[in-house]
Protein backbone atom coordinates (compact mmCIF):
# COMPACT_ATOMS: atom_id res chain seq x y z
CA UNK A 1 0.00 0.00 0.00
CA UNK A 2 1.37 3.42 -0.98
CA UNK A 3 1.73 6.36 1.40
CA UNK A 4 -0.99 8.17 -0.58
CA UNK A 5 -3.45 5.34 -0.02
CA UNK A 6 -2.54 5.21 3.66
CA UNK A 7 -3.15 8.94 3.91
CA UNK A 8 -6.59 8.66 2.29
CA UNK A 9 -7.51 5.83 4.64
CA UNK A 10 -6.31 7.90 7.59
CA UNK A 11 -8.58 10.80 6.60
CA UNK A 12 -11.54 8.46 6.23
CA UNK A 13 -10.81 7.00 9.67
CA UNK A 14 -10.70 10.49 11.23
CA UNK A 15 -13.96 11.46 9.52
CA UNK A 16 -15.74 8.31 10.66
CA UNK A 17 -15.25 9.17 14.35
CA UNK A 18 -15.09 12.95 14.59
CA UNK A 19 -15.43 13.35 18.36
CA UNK A 20 -12.79 10.76 19.20
CA UNK A 21 -10.47 12.24 16.56
CA UNK A 22 -10.94 15.73 18.04
CA UNK A 23 -10.23 14.54 21.58
CA UNK A 24 -7.14 12.71 20.27
CA UNK A 25 -5.90 15.90 18.63
CA UNK A 26 -6.76 18.18 21.57
CA UNK A 27 -3.35 17.95 23.24
CA UNK A 28 -1.61 18.73 19.95
CA UNK A 29 -4.00 21.64 19.28
CA UNK A 30 -3.35 23.17 22.70
CA UNK A 31 0.41 22.63 22.44
CA UNK A 32 0.77 24.19 18.97
CA UNK A 33 -1.51 27.11 19.83
CA UNK A 34 0.39 27.74 23.09
CA UNK A 35 3.77 27.81 21.35
CA UNK A 36 2.53 30.25 18.69
CA UNK A 37 0.82 32.55 21.21
CA UNK A 38 3.75 32.69 23.64
CA UNK A 39 6.45 33.16 21.01
CA UNK A 40 4.39 35.80 19.16
CA UNK A 41 3.76 37.76 22.37
CA UNK A 42 7.44 37.67 23.34
CA UNK A 43 8.50 38.80 19.86
CA UNK A 44 5.86 41.54 19.95
CA UNK A 45 7.18 42.71 23.31
CA UNK A 46 10.72 42.61 21.96
CA UNK A 47 9.72 44.69 18.93
CA UNK A 48 8.03 47.28 21.17
CA UNK A 49 11.12 47.55 23.37
CA UNK A 50 13.53 47.79 20.43
CA UNK A 51 11.37 50.54 18.91
CA UNK A 52 11.40 52.38 22.23
CA UNK A 53 15.20 52.14 22.49
CA UNK A 54 15.68 53.19 18.87
CA UNK A 55 13.44 56.22 19.42
CA UNK A 56 15.90 57.37 22.09
CA UNK A 57 18.80 56.90 19.71
CA UNK A 58 21.04 53.90 19.10
CA UNK A 59 24.12 56.05 19.71
CA UNK A 60 23.18 56.82 23.33
CA UNK A 61 25.83 56.16 26.03
CA UNK A 62 25.41 56.21 29.82
CA UNK A 63 28.36 56.97 32.06
CA UNK A 64 27.93 56.21 35.77
CA UNK A 65 30.71 56.93 38.25
CA UNK A 66 30.59 55.08 41.57
CA UNK A 67 34.03 56.14 42.74
CA UNK A 68 36.01 54.83 45.69
CA UNK A 69 33.83 56.52 48.30
CA UNK A 70 34.34 59.75 50.20
CA UNK A 71 35.92 62.67 48.40
CA UNK A 72 37.67 60.35 45.98
CA UNK A 73 34.38 59.49 44.26
CA UNK A 74 34.03 62.91 42.64
CA UNK A 75 35.00 63.71 39.08
CA UNK A 76 34.90 67.40 38.29
CA UNK A 77 32.16 68.35 35.80
CA UNK A 78 34.48 70.83 34.11
CA UNK A 79 36.97 68.01 33.45
CA UNK A 80 34.24 65.92 31.81
CA UNK A 81 33.10 68.86 29.68
CA UNK A 82 36.69 69.56 28.67
CA UNK A 83 37.04 65.92 27.64
CA UNK A 84 33.93 66.34 25.49
CA UNK A 85 35.31 69.47 23.79
CA UNK A 86 38.52 67.60 22.97
CA UNK A 87 36.65 64.71 21.34
CA UNK A 88 33.83 66.27 19.35
CA UNK A 89 34.74 63.98 16.44
CA UNK A 90 33.30 61.01 18.35
CA UNK A 91 31.03 62.74 20.93
CA UNK A 92 28.17 64.90 19.65
CA UNK A 93 26.47 65.90 22.92
CA UNK A 94 26.90 65.35 26.64
CA UNK A 95 24.82 66.28 29.67
CA UNK A 96 25.10 65.65 33.41
CA UNK A 97 22.03 63.85 34.72
CA UNK A 98 20.86 64.43 38.29
CA UNK A 99 17.67 62.69 39.41
CA UNK A 100 15.64 63.86 42.38
CA UNK A 101 12.10 63.98 43.70
CA UNK A 102 10.31 67.31 43.84
CA UNK A 103 7.02 68.76 45.00
CA UNK A 104 5.57 71.36 42.65
CA UNK A 105 2.95 73.88 43.77
CA UNK A 106 0.84 76.55 42.14
CA UNK A 107 -1.48 78.16 44.63
CA UNK A 108 -3.31 75.36 46.44
CA UNK A 109 -2.58 72.76 43.76
CA UNK A 110 0.46 70.53 44.20
CA UNK A 111 1.98 67.40 42.65
CA UNK A 112 4.96 65.20 43.46
CA UNK A 113 7.04 64.41 40.41
CA UNK A 114 10.41 63.35 39.07
CA UNK A 115 12.94 66.14 38.74
CA UNK A 116 15.90 65.80 36.36
CA UNK A 117 18.85 68.16 36.33
CA UNK A 118 20.37 68.57 32.87
CA UNK A 119 22.02 71.06 30.57
CA UNK A 120 21.05 72.59 27.23
CA UNK A 121 22.18 69.52 25.21
CA UNK A 122 19.76 67.07 26.83
CA UNK A 123 16.97 67.33 24.17
CA UNK A 124 19.45 66.42 21.41
CA UNK A 125 20.61 63.37 23.36
CA UNK A 126 17.20 62.04 24.43
CA UNK A 127 15.27 63.17 21.34
CA UNK A 128 12.99 65.39 23.42
CA UNK A 129 10.66 67.81 21.66
CA UNK A 130 9.51 71.05 23.27
CA UNK A 131 5.98 71.94 22.17
CA UNK A 132 5.73 75.38 23.81
CA UNK A 133 8.56 77.77 24.59
CA UNK A 134 12.08 76.36 24.68
CA UNK A 135 14.44 74.14 26.66
CA UNK A 136 17.10 75.23 29.12
CA UNK A 137 19.93 77.44 27.87
CA UNK A 138 23.66 77.41 28.61
CA UNK A 139 23.61 80.74 30.45
CA UNK A 140 20.76 79.61 32.70
CA UNK A 141 22.64 76.44 33.64
CA UNK A 142 25.91 78.25 34.32
CA UNK A 143 24.27 81.05 36.33
CA UNK A 144 22.03 78.66 38.29
CA UNK A 145 18.91 80.50 37.18
CA UNK A 146 15.66 79.08 38.56
CA UNK A 147 13.94 78.09 35.33
CA UNK A 148 12.28 74.82 34.38
CA UNK A 149 10.69 72.83 31.57
CA UNK A 150 7.63 70.77 32.49
CA UNK A 151 5.72 67.85 31.00
CA UNK A 152 2.10 68.17 29.92
CA UNK A 153 0.84 66.32 33.02
CA UNK A 154 2.39 68.98 35.26
CA UNK A 155 1.02 71.80 33.10
CA UNK A 156 -2.50 70.34 33.15
CA UNK A 157 -2.51 69.59 36.87
CA UNK A 158 -1.21 72.94 38.12
CA UNK A 159 -2.58 75.43 35.60
CA UNK A 160 -6.04 76.10 34.21
CA UNK A 161 -4.68 77.70 31.05
CA UNK A 162 -3.04 76.01 28.05
CA UNK A 163 -0.40 78.75 27.87
CA UNK A 164 1.85 78.16 30.88
CA UNK A 165 5.15 79.42 29.45
CA UNK A 166 6.20 82.42 31.53
CA UNK A 167 4.17 81.26 34.55
CA UNK A 168 5.84 80.53 37.89
CA UNK A 169 5.56 77.59 40.26
CA UNK A 170 7.07 76.53 43.55
CA UNK A 171 9.60 73.70 43.39
CA UNK A 172 10.41 72.46 46.90
CA UNK A 173 9.59 75.92 48.18
CA UNK A 174 11.66 77.89 45.62
CA UNK A 175 10.06 79.90 42.81
CA UNK A 176 10.89 78.70 39.29
CA UNK A 177 9.86 80.22 35.98
CA UNK A 178 8.48 77.88 33.30
CA UNK A 179 10.31 78.43 30.01
CA UNK A 180 8.97 75.42 28.10
CA UNK A 181 6.42 72.62 27.94
CA UNK A 182 7.33 69.25 26.46
CA UNK A 183 5.44 67.50 23.68
CA UNK A 184 2.94 64.95 25.01
CA UNK A 185 4.25 61.38 24.79
CA UNK A 186 2.48 59.54 27.63
CA UNK A 187 -1.17 60.67 27.40
CA UNK A 188 -0.49 63.25 30.12
CA UNK A 189 -0.96 60.66 32.84
CA UNK A 190 0.59 60.44 36.28
CA UNK A 191 3.93 58.56 36.40
CA UNK A 192 4.17 58.70 32.60
CA UNK A 193 6.88 60.40 30.56
CA UNK A 194 4.78 63.59 30.77
CA UNK A 195 5.03 63.62 34.58
CA UNK A 196 8.45 65.27 34.80
CA UNK A 197 10.24 68.58 35.30
CA UNK A 198 13.69 69.55 33.98
CA UNK A 199 15.89 72.12 35.73
CA UNK A 200 19.56 73.13 35.43
CA UNK A 201 21.80 70.42 36.87
CA UNK A 202 23.64 73.09 38.84
CA UNK A 203 20.48 73.51 40.93
CA UNK A 204 19.46 69.84 40.95
CA UNK A 205 22.57 68.89 42.94
CA UNK A 206 21.20 70.94 45.84
CA UNK A 207 17.74 69.37 45.62
CA UNK A 208 19.18 65.84 45.46
CA UNK A 209 21.73 66.68 48.18
CA UNK A 210 24.52 65.26 46.06
CA UNK A 211 27.98 66.69 46.54
CA UNK A 212 29.10 65.55 43.11
CA UNK A 213 27.61 64.58 39.75
CA UNK A 214 28.10 60.91 39.04
CA UNK A 215 25.89 60.32 36.02
CA UNK A 216 26.18 61.57 32.44
CA UNK A 217 24.20 60.87 29.28
CA UNK A 218 26.16 61.04 26.05
CA UNK A 219 25.30 60.96 22.37
CA UNK A 220 28.01 59.66 20.06
CA UNK A 221 28.54 61.50 16.78
CA UNK A 222 27.20 58.44 14.91
CA UNK A 223 26.54 54.74 15.41
CA UNK A 224 30.02 54.06 14.02
CA UNK A 225 31.71 56.19 16.71
CA UNK A 226 29.90 54.68 19.72
CA UNK A 227 32.81 52.37 20.58
CA UNK A 228 35.31 55.20 20.05
CA UNK A 229 33.35 57.49 22.38
CA UNK A 230 33.13 54.76 25.03
CA UNK A 231 36.91 54.24 24.80
CA UNK A 232 37.47 57.97 25.40
CA UNK A 233 35.56 57.87 28.68
CA UNK A 234 37.04 54.53 29.71
CA UNK A 235 40.63 55.74 29.30
CA UNK A 236 39.84 59.00 31.09
CA UNK A 237 38.22 57.31 34.09
CA UNK A 238 40.82 54.52 34.25
CA UNK A 239 43.47 57.21 34.52
CA UNK A 240 41.63 58.62 37.56
CA UNK A 241 40.52 55.45 39.37
CA UNK A 242 42.87 52.80 37.99
CA UNK A 243 40.11 50.18 37.83
CA UNK A 244 36.83 49.58 35.98
CA UNK A 245 35.20 48.65 39.30
CA UNK A 246 34.59 52.33 40.10
CA UNK A 247 32.62 53.29 37.00
CA UNK A 248 30.30 51.80 34.40
CA UNK A 249 29.97 52.79 30.75
CA UNK A 250 27.10 51.27 28.77
CA UNK A 251 25.61 51.94 25.36
CA UNK A 252 22.10 51.64 24.03
CA UNK A 253 23.36 49.01 21.59
CA UNK A 254 24.57 46.86 24.49
CA UNK A 255 21.19 47.20 26.18
CA UNK A 256 19.43 46.06 23.00
CA UNK A 257 21.79 43.07 22.75
CA UNK A 258 21.19 42.15 26.39
CA UNK A 259 17.44 42.46 25.83
CA UNK A 260 17.70 40.14 22.80
CA UNK A 261 19.53 37.59 24.93
CA UNK A 262 16.98 37.83 27.75
CA UNK A 263 13.97 37.53 25.45
CA UNK A 264 15.65 34.60 23.69
CA UNK A 265 16.06 32.78 27.00
CA UNK A 266 12.49 33.64 27.99
CA UNK A 267 11.20 32.34 24.66
CA UNK A 268 13.07 29.06 25.12
CA UNK A 269 11.61 28.57 28.59
CA UNK A 270 8.07 29.39 27.47
CA UNK A 271 8.32 27.13 24.42
CA UNK A 272 9.61 24.34 26.66
CA UNK A 273 6.62 24.73 28.96
CA UNK A 274 4.19 24.81 26.04
CA UNK A 275 5.98 21.81 24.54
CA UNK A 276 4.77 19.72 27.47
CA UNK A 277 1.28 19.97 25.96
CA UNK A 278 2.65 18.51 22.72
CA UNK A 279 4.18 15.64 24.67
CA UNK A 280 0.88 14.98 26.42
CA UNK A 281 -0.84 15.12 23.03
CA UNK A 282 1.62 12.53 21.71
CA UNK A 283 0.84 10.20 24.60
CA UNK A 284 -2.86 10.67 23.85
CA UNK A 285 -2.30 9.72 20.22
CA UNK A 286 -0.36 6.61 21.24
CA UNK A 287 -3.12 5.49 23.58
CA UNK A 288 -5.84 5.97 20.96
CA UNK A 289 -3.75 4.20 18.32
CA UNK A 290 -3.30 1.24 20.67
CA UNK A 291 -7.08 1.10 21.08
CA UNK A 292 -7.46 1.41 17.30
CA UNK A 293 -5.08 -1.52 16.72
CA UNK A 294 -7.12 -3.64 19.13
CA UNK A 295 -10.40 -2.65 17.46
CA UNK A 296 -9.07 -3.41 13.99
CA UNK A 297 -7.30 -6.68 14.77
CA UNK A 298 -9.56 -8.71 12.44
CA UNK A 299 -8.99 -6.12 9.67
CA UNK A 300 -5.24 -6.55 10.13
CA UNK A 301 -5.61 -10.35 9.95
CA UNK A 302 -7.64 -10.14 6.73
CA UNK A 303 -5.14 -7.78 5.10
CA UNK A 304 -2.22 -9.98 6.07
CA UNK A 305 -3.98 -13.10 4.76
CA UNK A 306 -4.44 -11.28 1.45
CA UNK A 307 -0.72 -10.59 1.18
CA UNK A 308 -0.13 -7.35 3.09
CA UNK A 309 3.44 -7.15 4.44
CA UNK A 310 4.35 -5.98 7.98
CA UNK A 311 5.61 -2.74 6.34
CA UNK A 312 2.16 -2.13 4.76
CA UNK A 313 0.46 -2.56 8.14
CA UNK A 314 2.99 -0.45 10.01
CA UNK A 315 3.02 2.36 7.44
CA UNK A 316 -0.77 2.56 7.50
CA UNK A 317 -0.93 3.14 11.25
CA UNK A 318 2.12 5.45 11.32
CA UNK A 319 0.60 7.59 8.55
CA UNK A 320 -2.72 7.63 10.42
CA UNK A 321 -1.01 8.83 13.61
CA UNK A 322 0.98 11.44 11.67
CA UNK A 323 -2.17 12.63 9.87
CA UNK A 324 -4.02 12.95 13.19
CA UNK A 325 -1.27 15.08 14.71
CA UNK A 326 -0.92 17.12 11.47
CA UNK A 327 -4.63 17.94 11.47
CA UNK A 328 -4.35 18.92 15.13
CA UNK A 329 -1.34 21.07 14.24
CA UNK A 330 -3.27 22.91 11.50
CA UNK A 331 -6.17 23.62 13.87
CA UNK A 332 -3.66 24.73 16.53
CA UNK A 333 -1.97 27.11 14.08
CA UNK A 334 -5.27 28.78 13.18
CA UNK A 335 -6.31 29.00 16.83
CA UNK A 336 -2.87 30.26 17.92
CA UNK A 337 -2.78 33.01 15.26
CA UNK A 338 -6.26 34.24 16.17
CA UNK A 339 -5.59 34.22 19.93
CA UNK A 340 -2.17 35.87 19.50
CA UNK A 341 -3.74 38.73 17.55
CA UNK A 342 -6.54 39.05 20.13
CA UNK A 343 -4.02 39.09 23.00
CA UNK A 344 -2.03 41.81 21.21
CA UNK A 345 -5.12 44.00 20.93
CA UNK A 346 -5.97 43.47 24.60
CA UNK A 347 -2.40 44.39 25.62
CA UNK A 348 -2.32 47.32 23.14
CA UNK A 349 0.69 45.82 21.43
CA UNK A 350 1.46 44.92 17.83
CA UNK A 351 1.63 41.12 17.68
CA UNK A 352 2.28 39.18 14.50
CA UNK A 353 2.20 35.39 14.54
CA UNK A 354 5.77 34.12 14.36
CA UNK A 355 6.43 32.19 11.15
CA UNK A 356 9.32 30.34 12.81
CA UNK A 357 7.08 29.34 15.72
CA UNK A 358 4.42 28.07 13.28
CA UNK A 359 6.92 25.98 11.32
CA UNK A 360 8.62 24.58 14.43
CA UNK A 361 5.38 23.83 16.30
CA UNK A 362 3.79 22.11 13.29
CA UNK A 363 6.93 20.08 12.52
CA UNK A 364 7.26 18.97 16.14
CA UNK A 365 3.59 18.05 16.33
CA UNK A 366 3.84 15.85 13.23
CA UNK A 367 7.09 14.35 14.50
CA UNK A 368 5.53 13.54 17.86
CA UNK A 369 2.54 11.93 16.13
CA UNK A 370 4.81 9.72 14.04
CA UNK A 371 7.06 8.78 16.97
CA UNK A 372 4.22 7.95 19.34
CA UNK A 373 2.28 6.24 16.54
CA UNK A 374 5.23 3.99 15.71
CA UNK A 375 4.84 1.76 18.77
CA UNK A 376 1.18 0.83 18.15
CA UNK A 377 2.00 0.42 14.43
CA UNK A 378 4.89 -1.91 15.26
CA UNK A 379 2.56 -3.96 17.46
CA UNK A 380 0.02 -4.18 14.65
CA UNK A 381 2.64 -5.28 12.09
CA UNK A 382 3.76 -8.16 14.33
CA UNK A 383 0.30 -9.67 14.75
CA UNK A 384 -0.03 -13.24 13.44
CA UNK A 385 -2.66 -13.47 10.65
CA UNK A 386 -4.21 -16.60 12.17
CA UNK A 387 -4.48 -15.10 15.66
CA UNK A 388 -5.78 -11.81 14.23
CA UNK A 389 -8.51 -13.60 12.25
CA UNK A 390 -9.57 -15.56 15.33
CA UNK A 391 -9.83 -12.31 17.38
CA UNK A 392 -13.43 -11.40 18.27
Amino acid sequence: MSIKQSFILALKSLASSKMRSFLTMLGIIIGVASVIILVSLVEGLKTEMVTMFESMGTNLINVNIMGRGGNRSAVDVDAIMELYEENTDSIAYISPSVNASATLKNGTDSVSTSCVGTNEMYPDIKKITVEQGRFLEYVEVENRQKVCVVGTYIANELFDTTSVVGQSLKLNGDTYKIVGVLEETGDSEESSSDDIVYIPYTLATTISRMRSINSYVVSAASEETVEQAMDVFEKFLLNIFGSEDYFRISSQQEMVEQMDEMTGMMTSVLVGIAGISLLVGGIGIMNIMLVTVTERTREIGIRKSLGATPWDIMSQFVVEAGTTSACGGVIGIVLGCLLAEAAGKIMDMTVVASVNAIIIAFSVSVGIGIIFGYFPAKKASKLSPIEALRYD
